[in-house]
């Protein structure tokens, strides 16, 4: 049986994908190239906002399409949407044999079989391991905890995902090791909220604690934080950060807003002037740390002051990205039965008016950069070859490409890089306002502590699969 994953919404989905396409590859079944070659099309849907569920719902009915006419014979839903919307999608989209909420997909390979679509064959792969499908296998994402225990008032992420727990230490550490056999040089640590690791546990370790054994015990050479409050940022953690260089010096910071009205309205954590104070204390603690974060406008009561005082604070605050999103309800959110009283046209206008600030922002940001030496790691060679340097997070903050012909070769460099290799580029010039062009300094060798086989921790052979957020 071929089959055939869509992955719609944030990273932590995709670890969830490449889970089910271990569990069906166990079951002998074959991942297909694309939706029209499959017999079984899983759409991994997201419901964060109403974006976000027209895409899930557009992708849907598109595989729909290939069940009518091409050799689709099943198609199942699951993940973040499906779990809020079950009843409503059974009804309306009859065509889809099995839904599946957050909760539930453990029961997916079970479903398929109960169908015949599946061979009888022994497992092949014990289910805590993840098979990757991309281009990119040097770049993966580890997801540490599910769920969250934040209030805030228009998200909906702990009606679909629930309240948050953290995943074994022990269980992590094993699943980085594994990714490393399978090519991981970059691991993008995700969360709802990275900072809360370790607190349901109560066992006196936390996100430091995990980091530390993740170096130790893995040769992995490039460890980066998304999605952290700041709060959870310790002193204690932004020491790890300054003093060990495999941990990436960026930070996916979500703030939402800088009016203090409006946050407190949102429920969130903090305030403008704590916002501020830590900022500087980050910059402060961890020289040359790149800062995204990602802001709502449009939120019920925002009035033109507010979101003056966002700009403001965009300004001032000089962050290095800034994702923006107009404000949308969210039914069973605090929020939603608040009067949703900013006009579309009104959120849209804010919209652009961030994106233009921040724009001028990173382009400052980024041309104070030029002429320096920067540690970068190559994704493409196939053509002009990109890289990532450490501001530049996988398939949100842009790319740097390296000028001098394909594989960026120069006497000084030596050999051509490949993809996975961790490089010092000069930063030449800024492109397309979020890009840089590069010439290519040297390949440097890799930054693996020592050889997996002299790491503590045994890599198993077979093993329970854990939690996993199930």
């Amino acid at each position: 049986m071929r089959f055939h994953v869509i992955t719609l919404g944030c990273d932590k989905n995709t670890v969830d994908s490449e889970r089910y396409i271990a569990e069906l590859a166990a079951q002998g079944a074959q991942p297909a190239a694309s939706a029209a070659d499959a017999e079984l099309i899983i759409i991994n849907t997201c419901g964060f906002i109403d974006a976000a569920k027209e895409e899930s719902l557009e992708a849907i009915i598109e595989a729909t399409r290939q069940k009518a006419d091409g050799s689709c014979r099943m198609i199942a839903a699951v993940g973040c949407m499906v779990e809020r919307h079950a009843t409503e999608l059974r009804e309306s989209l009859p065509e889809v044999d099995l839904f599946l909420g957050t909760r539930e997909t453990d029961r997916l390979v079970a479903e398929v079989g109960a169908r015949g679509l599946l061979d009888d064959a022994p497992a092949l792969v014990h289910p805590g391991v993840r098979l990757y499908t991309g281009d990119l296998p040097h770049v993966r994402y580890l997801k540490i905890s599910e769920g969250c225990d934040h209030g805030c008032a228009f998200c909906a992420i702990p009606l679909m995902r629930g309240r948050h727990r953290s995943f074994g230490l022990d269980e992590l550490v094993r699943e980085a090791q594994l990714l490393e056999l399978q090519g991981a040089r970059e691991v993008n640590l995700v969360a709802q909220d990275l900072a809360h690791y370790g607190r349901d546990a109560r066992d006196g370790r936390g996100l430091p604690d995990l980091l530390t054994a993740l170096i130790e015990e893995t040769g992995i050479p490039w460890f980066r934080l998304l999605y952290i409050y700041s709060a959870g940022l310790t002193p204690r953690m932004l020491e790890l950060m300054a003093r060990e260089p495999r941990i990436v010096r960026y930070l996916d910071i979500p703030m939402q807003h800088a009016s203090d009205a409006v946050l407190a309205r949102m429920r969130r954590p903090e305030r403008r002037e704590r916002q501020r104070e830590k900022l500087a204390a980050i910059r402060e603690a961890i020289p040359g740390v790149s800062i995204r974060t990602t802001v709502i406008v449009g939120f019920p009561g925002e009035t033109e002051d507010d979101f003056q005082q966002l700009l403001d604070f965009l300004e001032e605050g000089h962050l290095d990205r800034v994702g923006v999103f107009p404000y949308s309800p969210q039914e069973g959110t605090r929020a939603y039965v608040l009067p949703d009283d900013v006009p579309d046209e009104v959120k849209r206008e804010r919209v652009e008016r961030v994106t233009e600030l921040q724009r001028a922002v990173t382009a400052e940001r980024y041309e104070a950069r030029l002429g320096t030496i920067v540690t970068a790691i190559v994704d493409r060679t196939d053509g002009p070859t990109q890289v990532r340097t450490q501001g530049q997070a996988d398939d949100i903050d842009g790319v740097t490409w390296l000028v001098g012909g394909p594989g960026g070769r120069t006497a000084e460099a030596g050999a051509s890089p490949v993809a996975g290799d961790l490089v010092d580029v000069r930063l030449d010039a800024v492109v397309n306002d979020c890009d840089f062009e590069a010439t290519l300094v040297r390949r440097l060798t890799s930054t693996a502590a020592r050889p997996i086989a002299a790491r503590r921790r045994g890599l198993p052979v077979v093993s329970p699969a854990g939690a996993f957020g199930r």
